[in-house]
């Protein structure tokens, strides 16, 4: 193999704990096993010579392909049509073990003729632990078994038990080799297995047949459980199953993506690791997650950052890392794979990722936004998270006015971002709001005060007359997209002048043709070389902060050309090139959170543009927002606290 497939030519499957990328042409060219984080064992995508990969493709010398999920289900349908013979592979891992880690993982691949006769060719070709341990390879009647040092695969034969052989098998150099003949109505097929139990066997099709059986009625009793019903309800399930796909079971944790290293520039350097649970995201998922019904994956989620809060991560200075390990643990040291070439030659490879010690202030935020909202819809912050809080916020009163990194990980050194300080002035915020609404103790006092000092900061240095806007690090002249978050998380309302005076100037920067780019490096230097694509989750901010404006028309219709983006699937990257292809790590978990909480936002006010029109999705509740309370900071004396509509939403 030697030409990359693009990004965008693939459909992700899983079980839970870990995933595969299957391409249009029916290649495995993504797996680790047995988590999301794990070493790889097929990653053509990443070096089509030596990565590994899993091939089924015709023996016909010209073919058409076809790609779609069963409905409602994460299981892949890749469909192949020749002059002689309509043929299909059906890929699917059965959901491992929801609490309990395993090794033993399955992902199946059945192969189907539906007319005429259809001959494949199939080419599996493991290369462990990022192709740098090597394996041996045995065959038997049942399949093959590889073995590598820390390796353990088998590949079991689905077929019957008659007398005929439709199937031919070698091994040669490391690969196990197969052709095989069906006739319209044939089943026949393959299965991974990681760590069998026992050597390979003939697995009987029937006993495929149940298991598909049963993966499908799993992602239907699943998706069951989601109340949306609004405009784009088959959009917001497939976002809703992929982000499921996305969650290691064990621990609730959610990766930002399962792959690592897919560039934000082909043959660039933007070339980063994503198989880890970043901080940041939590309060996008738990508002999503419970926006649509899905109460035990938000609450897994809130646990697992309330054990992350109970720790003191590692020896750095910050309470909180970045990102993590699904396990929770925080090992992340960053290293580079010189041997691989990369997608598209985007070298280098990493694996790890050097921005978890970073300090990043916009996580605090993230953190104390997540577990204020849970507590509100019932999932209790318990005593022994609370008293951890008080350190994590006690320690965003003494740090908050602190150079550093930034929401997107810059490598060309610390800034007062105005992002970070946004994100402290919520995690300050929302601590003061838990303590008054339940009487737990904390020196509210204090917070309120350094919250206050924030706002004041913002409102001074981080707007720009000459801009009429606010900018991406004080004093500065230069623009961020992440700031479109400001009405949201209740900042500022958005109808103020300065808001909706910042809304146009970042329509006018970083807005090209809908699409939003994350800030210009060229304006505000990021430590690399290179461009970048547009930011398709800052795209869905857009939509939300358009919504929130008033200005619905023109929300709805940069929300429906997004929606064109997305690949054959539904499924979206970190970013769009100027071709319109996917770039970055895919799918990727921010994008798809912004897409389902723009979704509902825009939902809510289409809805409530239409008088007598009833609701199809959640409402937003108005939430205080919190005018600075004290003059101490050089404020105005104490304001009424002033209604706002935010991300916290009922339904009516």
């Amino acid at each position: 193999m030697n030409e990359h497939p693009l990004i965008e030519d693939h459909g992700l499957i899983g079980d839970l704990h870990t995933a595969a990328l299957v391409s249009t042409e029916g290649t495995i060219d993504w797996f680790c096993s047995p988590r999301f984080d794990s070493p790889s064992i097929f990653a053509a995508l990443l070096d089509g010579d030596t990565g590994g990969h899993w091939t089924i493709a015709p023996q016909a010398p010209t073919y058409a392909t076809k790609q779609l999920y069963y409905p409602d289900t994460c299981v892949l349908l890749t469909r192949f049509m020749t002059e002689q013979g309509v043929g299909s592979v059906v890929d699917f891992m059965p959901p491992a073990s929801p609490r309990s880690p395993t090794n033993n993982h399955r992902l199946v691949r059945m192969l189907r003729c539906t007319r005429g006769e259809i001959s494949f060719d199939i080419e599996i070709a493991p290369r462990f632990d990022y192709a740098r341990q090597s394996h041996e390879v045995t065959s038997s009647m049942g399949g093959w078994h590889f073995a590598g040092r820390d390796a353990d695969l088998t590949i079991h034969v689905v077929d019957t038990l008659d007398d005929e052989r439709l199937d031919d098998r070698r091994i040669r150099a490391g690969k196990a080799l197969m052709s095989i003949r069906l006739r319209a109505g044939m089943t026949r097929g393959l299965m991974l297995e990681t760590f069998a139990d026992g050597p390979p066997r003939i697995v009987p099709p029937e006993e495929c047949e149940r298991l598909l059986e049963d993966t499908i009625a799993f992602w239907h009793s699943w998706l069951a459980h989601s109340r949306y019903t609004g405009r784009w309800r088959e959009t917001i399930n497939r976002s809703a199953m992929t982000l499921k796909l996305m969650t290691y079971a064990p621990s609730g944790a959610m990766v930002a993506a399962p792959t690592t290293s897919l560039p934000e520039q082909a043959g660039g350097e933007r070339n980063w690791d994503y198989r880890y649970a970043w901080v940041r995201d939590a309060s996008l998922s738990l508002h999503a997650l419970l926006g649509l019904g899905f109460t035990d994956e938000a609450m897994a989620f809130t646990e697992w950052l309330g054990d992350r809060v109970q720790e003191v991560a590692g020896s750095g200075e910050h309470p909180l890392k970045v990102m993590y390990r699904v396990d929770g643990s925080a090992d992340l040291a960053e290293q580079t794979l010189g041997h691989w070439a990369g997608y598209r030659s985007s070298a280098p490879v990493r694996v790890g990722n050097g921005a978890a010690d970073q300090l990043q202030l916009d996580i605090y935020g993230s953190a104390l936004e997540c577990l204020h909202f849970a507590d509100l819809r019932g999932l209790p912050t318990t005593c022994r998270i609370w008293e951890a809080l008080i350190n994590t916020v006690d320690w965003v009163c003494e740090n908050w006015d602190r150079p550093e990194a930034g929401i997107w990980e810059t490598r060309g050194g610390d800034k007062d971002f105005t992002y970070g300080r946004l994100m402290s002035w919520i995690a300050l915020d929302r601590a003061v709001r838990m303590a008054a609404r339940s009487g737990r103790p904390g020196e509210t006092q204090r917070w309120t005060r350094q919250r206050d000092a924030i706002y004041w900061q913002i409102m001074q240095r981080g707007w720009s007359e000459e801009r009429a806007a606010f900018t991406q690090y004080l004093g500065s002249e230069v623009l961020d997209s992440a700031l479109l978050r400001m009405p949201a998380v209740g900042f500022i309302p958005p109808q103020d002048p300065r808001w909706l005076s910042t809304l146009d100037a970042i329509k006018k920067d970083l807005v090209s043709d809908g699409l939003v780019y994350r800030y210009d490096p060229s304006a505000s230097p990021d430590g690399l070389r290179g461009s970048e694509g547009t930011f398709s989750a800052c795209t869905f901010w857009y939509v939300e902060a358009l919504a929130r404006a008033g200005h619905l028309r023109e929300g709805r219709f940069v929300f429906e050309k997004m929606l064109t983006y997305a690949n054959h699937l539904g499924l979206y990257s970190e970013e769009i090139g100027l071709t319109g292809e996917q770039l970055g790590n895919f799918p990727q978990a921010l994008t798809h959170l912004a897409l389902i909480s723009a979704a509902l936002s825009l939902d809510a006010h289409l809805d409530a543009a239409v008088p007598g029109f009833p609701p199809t999705s959640p409402v937003p509740v108005p939430y205080l927002y919190a005018q600075p309370m004290t003059a101490e900071a050089g404020g105005p004396p104490v304001t009424p606290a002033t209604p706002y509509p935010s991300d916290h939403i009922i339904r009516r």
